[in-house]
C-alpha cells in the first residue's frame, strides 16, 4: 500500500529544490546487490518516486524517476534524477530467487562502464505495483514501452486484475480536521492491447499449444492456477512462521555486530586522529631536516664558488711585476706576452656571461675589475711608448748607414729583411695590445708609418738618381712631322730601349717592395683584411720566385690559432689611409723617371704605359690600395706625357698650312709612316688603345690639314694635291694597314678620297677636251625628262643637222684630241708613278661617257653615222 506520509515527504523534498513536479507514486526500496541486504540494516535505504510535470509550452508532458535518501536527521533529500523517456529496459535479475531485485536501463547514461541502477523491493507486490506504474506512465505519456526481461507479462496482467490497491485520500470536513478515507483505484491493464503485442500473443498461443494441460477453457485453467498459487503461498507463510525464532536470533546477532562495528568505528576514528597528528609532526621534522641539509649543501657550494672567485680575483705577483715595470727587451718578451694573455683572460673572466651576473655588482669584483683596468692602462701606455721609440730608432739607424742605399756606380736593391725580423719580435705584443685596448694601435700605426716613410723615400730617391745616371741613351728629337727638314729627311732613330728597361727595373724593384711593405704593415699592425699579395701577381721577382723578405709574420691569436681575418670585418678603408701616410711622397721619384724617359724619347711612353698596365692588371682591386693608386697615377702621367707629344705632332702638321705654295706630296705623309712603324715597335701589353687614340688624332689632323691646303691653293691643282697625297698615304701605310685595324680604317678612308679626287680631275680633263659633244648629250638628257624622245630632234639646236655638226667638229682629228688629253694629264702630275693608273682611269671614264652618248643618239635620232664604241676603244688602245 502506498504511504500517504511518504508521498507528502517526497513532495516536500522535491519542492525544496524548486522543481514544480507532482508525485504520482512513491515507495521505499533498498539499494544493493542481493536478497540479504534488504533484510538487514546494512542495506542502503532509498525512496523511489515517480513524478510528472505538465508542459506550459504545449508540447508533451514530462515524467521523472527520482531517487531520495535519508539525511542524518532522517529527512528525505533528493539524490538522483532519471528521465523516464530514456528508459529502455526493465530487467528482473534471475540470480535473485525472490524476484524482488530488478535493474532499470537508461539509454542516456554517459559512462557506459558504470552499472545501471539496481533496486530491491520488500516483496513481489511492491515490485509489481512499481513496475506497472512505470509501464503505464511510459504508455500514456510516450506511447512506447521499454523492453521487459526476466518477468512473465501474463502473470503481471493477472496480478493487476486481482489487486486493486487502496489509496488513502485526504478529505477535509467543514467542522473538523482533515480525515483520511480509503478509496479503491483500479489499475487498468489491457493485456491484449497494452502489455502484449500481437506477435507476442501468437507466440504465447503456440507455446501453450505444445503442452497438454488437461483443460479446455482458460477460466478453468486460471482458477486452477490460482488455487495452486494460494497453496504455495500458504506453505511459504507456514515455513516462515516456523523459522521465526531463527530470524530473531539472526537479527539479534546482527544488532550486536552493529554495536561492535560502531565501537570499532569510534576507536578507529580516535586512532586516525592521533595518527594524523603524528604524521604532521613527522612531516614537520622531515621538513626541518631537509632545510638543514639543503643549507649545509648550499654553504658548501657557496664556499667552493667563493674559492673559485677568489682565485679569479688573485693577481700573480710575477705578472703584476711584468705589467707595471718589466723590461721590453727581446729576452723578456715571452714573459710579457704571458702576462698579457693572463691579463686579457682575467678581464674576460670578469665579464658576463663568463661571470655569473649576480657577482657583477659585488664590491670585491668591482674593485678587482678597476684594478685590472688600471694595470691594463699602465701596460698599454708603457708598451706604446716603447714601440714608438723603437720604430724611430730602428729607422734612424738604417738611414745613418749609407751602405743600405744605392751609390754612384752601384744600384742597390732595398733589403728590409733585418728590419722585419726585428719587428716580428713584437708582433705578438701588438696583437695583445689590440685585444687589450684597440684604440692604442692608432698612434702606433702613425709612428710606424712616419718612420718607415722616411726610409722608403730615401731608398727610392737614391735608386732613381743612380738609375738615371747609369743609363746611357742618345736623345731622340721630338720633332717628327715638321715640314722644315725636307720630304726625304727623317728624324734620327737612335736606340732608346735602355730607357724602358730602366723604368721597368724601377717598377720591378719597388712595386713588389711596396706591396710587401703594405702586406707586412697590414698584418704587423693587426688589420683585419685579406691577404694583400695576389698569387702569381707582380709581387714576384724577375726570377719568378717570391721575395725572401715577404714571409708570414707568424702572428697567432691569444688562443694559439693562426690569424685568419674575417672579410666581413675588414678595415680596408682605415688600412688604405694608413698606407697613404706610409708611402706618400715616393711617387715623386717615379714621376721623375717618367719625365726623364720622355725627354730622351717621347715614344718610349708607349712601352712604359704597357709595362705599367701589366703591373696594374696583376693587382687586386682590394689589395695594397696605395700601390694600385700609384700605378694608376703613373699610367695617367705617361698618358699625359704621350698626349703632349701627340699634340705637338699635330701642331707640326698644322704648320704646313702656312706655306704659300704646296706642290707634290706633303712632307708629313711619309714621316707619319715612319713614326707609325716606330710606335708599333714600342707597343707592349695593353698600350694598343693608347697608340690607336694617337693614330686617330694624328691622321684626322693630317687629312684635315690636307683638305685645307688643297682648298687654299689653285682650284685647278686642288684635286692633284689630294690624289697625290692620298696615294702616298696608301703606299706608305700599306703593310701596317694589313695588321693594324685603326690604320686600316684610315687606309680605306684615304682610298675613297683618292677615288673621288681622281674622278673629279679626270672628268674635268675629258669635259674640257670634248666640251661640245658632251654638252649636246647633256641637253638631250635634260629634255628627256620633259618631252617625248620623238619631239627632241625638232627642238632648237638639237636637230639631226646640229648633231652631225657636233660629231664632225668633236671627233674629227680624234687622235690629236686624245693625245692632248694625255699631255694635259701628264703636265699637271708631280708623281710620275701615278700617270699609268690615272691614264687608264681616264680612258675608261671617256669610253663610259661616249657609250652613253652613242646609246642616247641611237634612241633619239635612229641610225646616224657616228663612230661606234668598239672603234673608239680600238683607237684608244692603239695610242
Amino acid at each position: 500500500m502506498e504511504d500517504t506520509e511518504l508521498r507528502r515527504a517526497c513532495a516536500a523534498a522535491i519542492a525544496s529544490t524548486g522543481a514544480k513536479e507532482e508525485v504520482v507514486f512513491s515507495i521505499r526500496v533498498a539499494k544493493g546487490r542481493g536478497i540479504f541486504e534488504k533484510l538487514g540494516r546494512l542495506a542502503k535505504p532509498r525512496v523511489l518516486a515517480l513524478t510528472s510535470k505538465n508542459s506550459t509550452r504545449g508540447d508533451q508532458d514530462r515524467a521523472f524517476l527520482r531517487v531520495l535518501k535519508y539525511s542524518t536527521g532522517g529527512v528525505l533529500e533528493p539524490a538522483k534524477l532519471y528521465k523516464l523517456k530514456h528508459l529502455s529496459k526493465v530487467e528482473v535479475l534471475s540470480n535473485d530467487t525472490t524476484g524482488c531485485t530488478f535493474v532499470l536501463g537508461f539509454d542516456n547514461l554517459r559512462n557506459h562502464s558504470v552499472a545501471p541502477p539496481q533496486w530491491t523491493m520488500r516483496n513481489i507486490d511492491d515490485r509489481n505495483r512499481f513496475l506497472l506504474s512505470v509501464l503505464n506512465i511510459c504508455k500514456e505519456l510516450f506511447a512506447k514501452l521499454p523492453k521487459v526481461v526476466g518477468i512473465d507479462i501474463v502473470e503481471m496482467a493477472l496480478w493487476a486484475k486481482e489487486n486493486t490497491p487502496t489509496v488513502t485520500d485526504e478529505v477535509s470536513s467543514d467542522n473538523g480536521p482533515t480525515t483520511e478515507v480509503p478509496v479503491k483505484r483500479e489499475i487498468k491493464v489491457t493485456v491484449e492491447k497494452d502489455l502484449v503485442s500481437q506477435a507476442e500473443e501468437e507466440d504465447m498461443e503456440s507455446l501453450l499449444g505444445t503442452y497438454v494441460l488437461g483443460v479446455g477453457e482458460a477460466d478453468a485453467f486460471s482458477e486452477r492456477m490460482k488455487k495452486e498459487l494460494h497453496a504455495l503461498e500458504a506453505a511459504n507463510v507456514h515455513s516462515l512462521l516456523e523459522s521465526e525464532f531463527l530470524i530473531e536470533e539472526v537479527l539479534q546477532g546482527l544488532e550486536a555486530a552493529r554495536a561492535c562495528v560502531d565501537d570499532m568505528d569510534e576507536w578507529l576514528r580516535i586512532f586516525n586522529t592521533k595518527l594524523r597528528h603524528m604524521r604532521e609532526d613527522i612531516a614537520s621534522i622531515e621538513s626541518r631536516n631537509n632545510k638543514l641539509e639543503m643549507q649545509s649543501v648550499s654553504n658548501k657550494a657557496l664556499i667552493e664558488e667563493l674559492d673559485k672567485l677568489l682565485e679569479r680575483l688573485r693577481i700573480p705577483s710575477e705578472y703584476a711585476a711584468s705589467l707595471t715595470g718589466g723590461s721590453f727587451e727581446e729576452s723578456r718578451m715571452l714573459k710579457n706576452v704571458e702576462a698579457c694573455e693572463w691579463l686579457a683572460g682575467a678581464i674576460h673572466n670578469l665579464e658576463v656571461p663568463n661571470l655569473d651576473p649576480s657577482y657583477t655588482n659585488m664590491r670585491a669584483v668591482r674593485e678587482k675589475r678597476a684594478e685590472l683596468e688600471k694595470l691594463k692602462t699602465t701596460f698599454v701606455n708603457r708598451a706604446s711608448e716603447f714601440l714608438r721609440n723603437y720604430f724611430s730608432s730602428l729607422v734612424d739607424f738604417m738611414i745613418s748607414d749609407k751602405s743600405y742605399f744605392s751609390q754612384r756606380g752601384q744600384l742597390k736593391r732595398p733589403d728590409h729583411a733585418d728590419l722585419r725580423y726585428k719587428c716580428r719580435t713584437y708582433a705578438r705584443l701588438l696583437q695583445h695590445l689590440k685585444s687589450l685596448d684597440r684604440s692604442s694601435l692608432g698612434p702606433l700605426r702613425k709612428a710606424y708609418c712616419q718612420s718607415l716613410n722616411l726610409l722608403l723615400r730615401r731608398e727610392a730617391r737614391e735608386f732613381a738618381n743612380e738609375l738615371r745616371a747609369s743609363t746611357k741613351a742618345s736623345r731622340n728629337p721630338t720633332i717628327w712631322l715638321e715640314g722644315s727638314t725636307g720630304p726625304s729627311q727623317t728624324p734620327n732613330s737612335a736606340d732608346t730601349s735602355t730607357v724602358s728597361e730602366a723604368y721597368a727595373k724601377m717598377l720591378t724593384i719597388f712595386i713588389p717592395l711596396l706591396v710587401d711593405e703594405s702586406s707586412f704593415f697590414a698584418h704587423f699592425m693587426c688589420f683585419e683584411v685579406p691577404a694583400l699579395v695576389p698569387a702569381g701577381g707582380p709581387a714576384l721577382n724577375k726570377k719568378g720566385a717570391k721575395d725572401d723578405d715577404d714571409d708570414d709574420l707568424g702572428i697567432m691569436d691569444p688562443d694559439g690559432n693562426d690569424m685568419k681575418p674575417d672579410s666581413g670585418t675588414s678595415e680596408l678603408g682605415t688600412l688604405n689611409e694608413a698606407l697613404q701616410e706610409l708611402l706618400d711622397g715616393i711617387q715623386e721619384d717615379f714621376y721623375a723617371v717618367v719625365d726623364w724617359a720622355y725627354k730622351i724619347d717621347p715614344l718610349r711612353c708607349i712601352s712604359m704605359h704597357g709595362i705599367t698596365e701589366r703591373y696594374l692588371s696583376g693587382q687586386k682591386a682590394d689589395a695594397a690600395g696605395f700601390v694600385r693608386k700609384l700605378l694608376h697615377d703613373l699610367e695617367s702621367k705617361i698618358s699625359v706625357q704621350f698626349g703632349r707629344f701627340v699634340d705637338e705632332a699635330c701642331h707640326q702638321i698644322e704648320r704646313n698650312e702656312r706655306n704659300v705654295r704646296q706642290i707634290g706630296v706633303l712632307s708629313y705623309i711619309p714621316r707619319f709612316a715612319t713614326l707609325a712603324a716606330r710606335m708599333e715597335q714600342y707597343i707592349q701589353g695593353q698600350s694598343r688603345e693608347l697608340v690607336d687614340k694617337a693614330y686617330t688624332k694624328l691622321v684626322s689632323t693630317m687629312f684635315t690639314t690636307l683638305e685645307k691646303i688643297a682648298q687654299s691653293g689653285d682650284p685647278k691643282g686642288a684635286d692633284i694635291i689630294l690624289l697625290e697625297n692620298y696615294a702616298a698615304f696608301q703606299n706608305s701605310l700599306y703593310d701596317l694597314a694589313n695588321v693594324v685595324p685603326t690604320l686600316a680604317k684610315f687606309y680605306h678612308q684615304a682610298s675613297e678620297a683618292y677615288e673621288q679626287a681622281c674622278t673629279r680631275h679626270i672628268g674635268g680633263i675629258i669635259t674640257g677636251q670634248f666640251s661640245r659633244l658632251f654638252e649636246f648629250h647633256r641637253r638631250i638628257e635634260e629634255l628627256s625628262f620633259t618631252i617625248t624622245p620623238e619631239e627632241i630632234p625638232f627642238q632648237l639646236g638639237l636637230s639631226k643637222s646640229e648633231l652631225r655638226k657636233v660629231v664632225k667638229t668633236s671627233l674629227s682629228g680624234i687622235d690629236k684630241s686624245i693625245n692632248a688629253m694625255y699631255r694635259r694629264l701628264q703636265r699637271n702630275l708631280n708623281s710620275e708613278e701615278l700617270l699609268p693608273s690615272l691614264w687608264d682611269k681616264c680612258k675608261k671614264e671617256f669610253l663610259e661617257k661616249y657609250d652613253s652618248f652613242v646609246q642616247t643618239v641611237m634612241r633619239i635620232y635612229g641610225n646616224e653615222n657616228i663612230p661606234s664604241v668598239d672603234e673608239m676603244r680600238e683607237l684608244l688602245s692603239s695610242l
